[in-house]
């Protein structure tokens, strides 16, 4: 287990942020952070030897997490966000204990966000088999909201799709009406995107749902940090920040599909040696 050792304001400010993911899909959070905090020097971690997580046990997915979360805290990072919403789900109480820096994950912040633009309070989540498994979303809203109507679905073919970037052809058409055609019908007027991946699938999903329904993304975590980064006097006043990145394999597919992400910002990765 990795332990920091509390360190000075001033020191604090300079240190990185860090930002584990199962794979890939996490750039989606590392670009709503990047357009709030630019100032921010961010480190991503994705475990892309491993992915996905979304089909494994909860006892997996803690002990991949503590593994890989030891390693990019051992960067002296000043917090860290869980940009996975398995992870979030199934790991998050026990990451976050384990450290004695800010750890965030994305499940709550979208939860508030879907109650603050829910007018019916029929809210939908889709996610990863875990991210549904695990109930975390329905948890989170009605911790919030005890009268909250969630509906929920998993839509295990839209992680390959995006990652093959099948965005916006018939196959990710056929699929997101398999996924969501239930989900419109059920009334909801806001909907989570659960998983880091479904950012890239938004303007398909948004046709399949109508107008009537806002969609809601892990975007909303970046707010969160900002203020945990405020509240803590620890936010970078100036500067541009920078980005690394590291996987646990094939750095070359990770700079591939990690472009249609963030673009040209992606132009290199570190594979860790395990």
């Amino acid at each position: 287990m990795v332990k920091r050792k509390k360190s000075s304001t001033a020191k604090s400010r300079e240190a990185p942020i860090g930002v584990f993911d199962s794979g890939i899909g996490g750039l989606t959070v590392v670009h709503a952070l990047r357009a709030l905090l630019p100032r921010e020097d961010l480190v991503y971690l994705g475990d892309t030897a491993r992915i996905p997580y979304g089909t494994r046990s909860a006892e997996i997915v803690r002990r991949y997490a503590f593994e890989l979360c030891d390693v990019i805290v051992g960067r002296e990072v000043k917090g860290l966000v869980i940009a996975c919403n398995t992870v979030s789900a199934v790991a998050l109480d026990a990451v976050a204990a384990r450290y004695e820096i800010p750890v965030i994950g994305v499940i709550e912040p979208s939860a508030r966000e879907a109650l603050r633009l829910s007018r019916s309070k029929k809210i939908g989540v889709i996610g990863t088999e875990a991210t549904i498994r695990s109930g975390a979303y329905t948890r989170a809203l009605r911790a919030q909201q005890p009268k909250v109507e969630v509906y929920t679905r998993a839509c295990p073919m839209f992680v390959p799709l995006v990652e093959e970037g099948w965005v916006d052809n018939d196959v990710a058409r056929r699929a997101a009406e398999i996924h969501l055609t239930s989900l419109r019908q059920s009334g909801i007027d806001t909907l989570i995107l659960g998983c880091t991946h479904y950012p890239l699938l938004q303007p398909l999903i948004a046709e399949i749902m109508g107008p009537r329904v806002k969609l809601v993304d892990s975007s909303a975590t970046a707010r969160v940090l900002q203020s945990v980064l405020q509240k803590h006097k620890i936010e970078r006043r100036s500067g541009r920040g920078t980005m690394s990145f590291f996987v646990t394999d094939s750095p070359e597919r990770f700079i591939q599909v990690g472009g249609r992400f963030l673009g040209a910002e992606v132009h290199s990765a570190v594979r860790l040696e395990r």
